[in-house]
């Protein structure tokens, strides 16, 4: 393992913040009501510390390791550090729409975060049926502030030169390399999938075209430092909170310690794939309606994007050769981007090693056509992005393939 240091659990937390006068201060040891933890994710641990009145803690700390498979595939945890400078850039850029950092332990690889045990991950409240509306519209949003503020279009050149040498996140970068843009296309021991969609899988690794695109959103990806991205931004990153009793909504978008700079359309093309993913399972179950409106949230996103990005732009801090035509260039440069890098994604979930419970938790009669869906939606966004890159005309085309496919 690369680090020795002390692994928090359940019966340490509490003397943990005890001993940091900052976290104390937020969160007093008497205050403390219970300790869960709750890291369900690939590679952490994350603790909530309730409190006996008023808000509580949330602590993450990075393991020398990936959770999901254990020591035998070890991880740098100075990806905490990547994620702490995320948190506290993006914060400053869209702060309704990130969790408050208090602090980040050097030491430890822990970070300290507001507690938004009010919320809940996006993906299950999809899962289970439920409709947040407008937060679509605050991904759009929080992806154009992010895009605009740490790029040259909105940082003075030496201070993004400087943000996008920090940012190197070389570990981090090679699990979506692999992962996400090459091994889906490649015959890999970490791909699965059910037995009766082993052809879909084969008719993916066969499809030249697909291939080809996956070959230049890779280099994409490793190549264009855009903007400080988030890096992993699907409806698990998401925590979403309904209007209720006086309380408003509220969208937090977290988990961003893959974070780096790279193409601004990757991040949107993670929401996209994850709203077809969410539209399949919708269609499998046989609600065509909840589908149909998921698929909406392509074009709810980018709407939201063209729209923020464009505001943002008369304040870019050198006007003279970043002209509208510049503009206009980006923005359908981006189009095109985030359809591909939202291809990757969905056929990702499907074949690759980290999975979506959107669909593995359908029963396997449902399961295999979602997947199946899934697998050729993701097949023509790869293909057909540059000849008609519309967010709508991909959801609409989308939908028809995932409804012929899913087992009714």
């Amino acid at each position: 393992m690369p680090d020795t240091y002390e692994i928090l659990t359940p019966d340490t937390v509490v003397d943990y913040v005890a001993r940091d006068p900052v976290l104390a201060a937020v969160l007093p040891p008497e205050r403390v009501g219970e300790v869960r933890e709750v890291g369900d994710g690939n590679l952490n641990l994350v603790f909530i510390l309730s409190a006996t009145d008023g808000p509580g803690l949330v602590l993450k700390q990075a393991l020398p390791y990936v959770r999901l498979v254990g020591p035998d595939w070890p991880m740098t945890p100075d990806r905490a550090a990547k994620e702490a400078e995320a948190l506290r850039s993006h914060g400053a850029l869209a702060p309704t729409l990130v969790p408050a950092l208090y602090g980040y332990d050097t030491q430890r690889h822990i970070l300290a975060m507001e507690d938004l045990s009010d919320h809940e991950v996006w993906r299950r409240a999809l899962n289970r049926g439920d409709r947040h509306e407008g937060v679509a519209t605050d991904v759009g949003v929080y992806v154009a502030h992010v895009a605009f503020g740490t790029s040259v279009f909105g940082m003075p050149a030496d201070a993004q030169k400087a943000a996008l040498a920090a940012a190197v996140n070389p570990e981090l970068c090679e699990i979506t390399e692999d992962l996400v843009l090459t091994e889906p296309t490649r015959p890999a021991g970490r791909n699965s999938v059910l037995p009766a969609n082993e052809p879909d899988a084969q008719e993916l690794i066969d499809d030249a075209a697909t291939v080809r695109e996956m070959g230049w959103l890779k280099w994409q990806f490793m190549t264009q430092a855009e903007a400080l991205i988030h890096g992993d931004l699907h409806t698990g990153s998401i925590m979403v909170r309904g209007a209720a009793n006086g309380v408003p909504r509220s969208t937090k978008i977290f988990d961003s310690e893959f974070a780096f700079y790279g193409p601004v359309g990757f991040d949107l093309g993670l929401a996209y794939a994850n709203y077809v993913i969410a539209a399949a399972r919708a269609f499998a179950l046989g609600e065509d309606a909840r589908a149909r409106w998921a698929l909406g949230l392509l074009d709810e996103t980018w709407q939201a994007f063209d729209a923020t990005f464009r505001a943002l732009w008369p304040d870019r801090v050198d006007a003279r050769v970043f002209t509208e035509a510049t503009l206009e260039d980006f923005i359908a440069k981006v189009a095109v981007d985030g359809i591909g890098f939202g291809a990757a994604e969905a056929m990702r979930r499907i074949v690759g090693l980290a999975k979506t419970a959107d669909i593995e938790t359908l029963p396997d009669a449902l399961r295999e056509g979602a997947a199946r869906g899934v697998l050729r939606a993701s097949r023509m966004m790869a293909t057909t992005r540059h000849t008609d890159p519309v967010a709508a005309s991909i959801a609409a085309r989308a939908g028809d393939i995932l409804l012929a496919s899913c087992t009714r």
